[in-house]
């Protein structure tokens, strides 16, 4: 008999109610029944894309360590870079001209999903005493998530072998999306949203959350990173636009009894960040922690939602077909995303 990966779970977690191996977490709730709903939701064929350029935000104001794409030429065997090649060059007579390029790619600097294996935490799953790190159903790191920890090791690989984004690729990202239009309730302001807030604005605008829909939160930040095209303000960008309020253990409650199967925002984080103080021992990132480590909950972070909200509250309605599925890239721990808004 095999010796279960682990005989404490966190409090409020989902571990183990899907299956001991499983994966997916609330993805489990986008099945078909979801996708016909989404499906149902397509009334006049209007599509919006619902990611940023890949350039954007621009610079590294948001996170240091990520930065924008850089494109260059693959090289044929002789050295030559292929832009603008000709192969007439090597093949006598041939009309053919070739690009060919490779990029160097940050996965979360843009539009993304974030995997179950982005964000774990140390948690005595063992029930020994000792907090070891660990992810989303109990899965290890050093053991499911490996790569270097030294300084003189960084170049080493690192990949999931549990949780990576792979796992949403091959699942679809596909079903029932439901906007809720932060935005147009609170502008542009720097707001901390708790449940209650919450709560308010789903009832002025009649918004409806069911198990196993993908929740899209509009705050309006990326529509300001694109009117900064690339040169946001480093001291705004951090004093604009809603949050949600990571320490609100009532919201975090409303994340769990909803039964929705991903979160995601147009802004930075979801939530704040940094969040509000939360005693000595805590997560410095408390709805990051509460969504992927407990309940195996995805989320998306920077999608472009301004034309979509806009369009949505013009028409009167919240729902819509979403499909977004991450790069099917094994081992990674999140991916860009191009998703893809039906109404």
């Amino acid at each position: 008999m095999t010796e279960p990966r682990w005989r404490r779970r966190p409090e409020g977690s989902t571990w183990g109610d899907y299956g001991p191996e499983d994966q997916l977490g609330r993805v489990n709730g986008l099945d078909a029944a979801k996708v016909l709903q989404g499906v149902a939701e397509v009334r006049v064929g209007r599509t919006f894309c619902l990611s940023l350029p890949l350039d954007l935000p621009g610079g590294n104001v948001l996170n240091q360590r990520r930065h924008p794409p850089r494109l260059s030429p693959t090289v044929r065997a002789n050295g030559r870079p292929v832009t603008n090649f000709r192969v007439c060059e090597e093949v006598d007579g041939a009309t053919d001209v070739i690009c060919d390029d490779r990029v160097m790619l940050y996965l979360q600097y843009s539009t993304q999903w974030d995997s179950l294996a982005h964000v774990g935490g140390l948690f005595d799953a063992d029930g020994d005493g000792t907090p070891k790190p660990v992810y989303y159903n109990g899965f290890r790191g050093g053991l499911d998530v490996t790569g270097p920890s030294e300084v003189a090791e960084v170049e080493a690989p690192s990949r999931a072998h549990r949780l990576g984004i792979e796992r949403l690729a091959e699942h679809g990202m596909q079903g029932r999306g439901v906007m809720v239009d932060l935005r147009a309730h609170h502008g542009d302001a720097r707001t901390l949203v708790g449940y209650d807030a919450l709560m308010r604005i789903l009832e002025a605008d009649g918004v409806a959350v069911e198990p196993g829909d993908m929740v899209c939160l509009h705050t309006g930040f990326a529509d300001r990173l694109l009117a900064w095209g690339g040169d946001p303000d480093r001291d705004a960008v951090h004093r604009i636009c809603a949050v949600l309020d990571g320490r609100d253990a009532r919201l975090l409650a409303w994340i769990t009894d909803s039964g929705l199967s991903a979160l995601i925002a147009d802004n930075y984080a979801v939530e704040a960040y940094p969040a509000r103080p939360g005693g000595a021992c805590c997560a410095i990132l408390p709805l990051h922690e509460h969504c992927l480590f407990k309940l195996g909950l995805p989320l998306g972070e920077l999608w472009h939602l301004t034309p979509l909200a806009s369009w949505l509250r013009a028409n009167g309605r919240h729902r819509f077909l979403l499909t977004a599925p991450p790069l099917r890239l094994p081992g990674a721990v999140g991916s860009p995303a191009t998703p893809i808004a039906t109404v």
